[in-house]
């Protein structure tokens, strides 16, 4: 790869360092609007910087902190996210903050009807929806049977860049070319840059605010800090989701020898009683089919029980609340508890 002068976009202090700070405020404005597609009366205007950590309680046992929250001229609230690491429950993380933003607004005095809207946008740098194939997805509240979006306050966009596949010379909106830029930015050379940037100035902008040169000492510092700790998670997560897998592999194949001794004890025992030759044959076969079923399962659920196990106790010494590691983990509160104290 040849050298490029511009750095990841997806860095946490620098994505913060784009659409975080009041003299790049542009830039999340065009941001906002050429993802959500708005125009003319539609669109924002201006934007408000508000305070992200949503709660101070719940900030101080976990990180309850979104990366840019911002309002625009009508009092709708936007939630800006990067997330690189894949991390177990993001979609249910993405509703939680959006949920303390709609009701902080309460916390500030009015009426039911005056709280407004709701928006989560979110970068992931990992596949969250498998069975999809677009590399973008937006969610709202729709009535099952008609389809009608009578509930309005809450939207959720997520752009997953490993599927964002387009060339250069294909891209076709400003929308795909921010994603572009999040995903390659920082590999392109400066021939590149000039042509899928073309005569954007904001676009280019924002490209200019991802230079090393465009830092002080103590930004790039900074910076990184928040790469090394990236790296650090993101080999920390390979290696337990390495560990859990062979744990599960050890535990089917426990449950599997388990299970054939079994189904080979009760196939023989069976054929003998209906006859040698003839029982022997069949209640072997019918006694191996089951009992490794039966094992392949026991060993799977155990795999699942541990590895469900493993997610609490990190949640746990993240001091995560009990009832959001119910939600992720499926395990009961007495499970987590249990798991608490031993």
């Amino acid at each position: 790869m040849a050298f490029t002068k511009f750095l990841d976009p997806k860095n946490d202090f620098l994505f913060r360092r784009l659409f975080g700070e009041e003299r790049h405020k542009d830039l999340l404005i065009y941001f906002i609007n050429s993802v959500l597609h708005l125009k003319g009366r539609h669109a924002v205007q201006e934007a408000t910087y508000l305070k992200t950590i949503q709660n101070p309680e719940i900030a101080s046992k976990k990180q309850s902190i979104v990366d840019v929250l911002c309002k625009d001229q009508n009092g709708t609230q936007f939630i800006i996210e990067m997330q690189v690491a894949k991390t177990p429950g993001f979609e249910k993380r993405a509703q939680y903050y959006a949920s303390k933003a709609y009701i902080h607004q309460m916390n500030e005095g009015g009426l039911y009807q005056d709280l407004k809207e709701v928006i989560f946008i979110a970068l992931t740098d990992f596949i969250m929806f498998p069975k999809k194939k677009d590399w973008k997805s937006s969610h709202v509240t729709l009535d099952k049977k008609t389809f009608e979006q009578d509930l309005k306050d809450f939207s959720f966009t997520f752009i997953e860049l490993p599927k964002f596949n387009k060339a250069i010379d294909h891209l076709e909106t400003v929308e795909e070319k921010w994603v572009y830029f999040f995903k390659h930015g920082h590999t392109s050379s400066d021939e590149e840059i000039e042509r899928f940037i073309g005569n954007d100035l904001i676009l280019r902008k924002a490209l200019n605010v991802t230079t090393q040169y465009s830092m002080t000492e103590e930004e790039w510092n900074t910076y990184e800090q928040a790469l090394k700790h990236e790296w650090d998670n993101r080999a920390v997560e390979q290696w337990k989701t390495m560990e859990a897998q062979v744990k599960l592999m050890e535990a089917e194949e426990k449950g599997m020898e388990k299970g054939m001794e079994k189904g080979m004890e009760k196939g023989m025992e069976k054929g003998m009683e209906k006859g040698m030759e003839k029982g022997m044959e069949k209640g072997m076969e019918k006694g191996m089919e089951k009992g490794m079923e039966k094992g392949k399962a026991e060993g799977r659920a155990e795999g699942e029980v541990k590895k469900a196990q493993e997610i609490a106790l990190r949640m746990l010494k993240r001091r995560i609340p009990v009832e959001e590691i119910i939600e992720d983990t499926g395990l009961s509160k007495e499970e987590i508890l249990a798991l608490k104290t031993a």
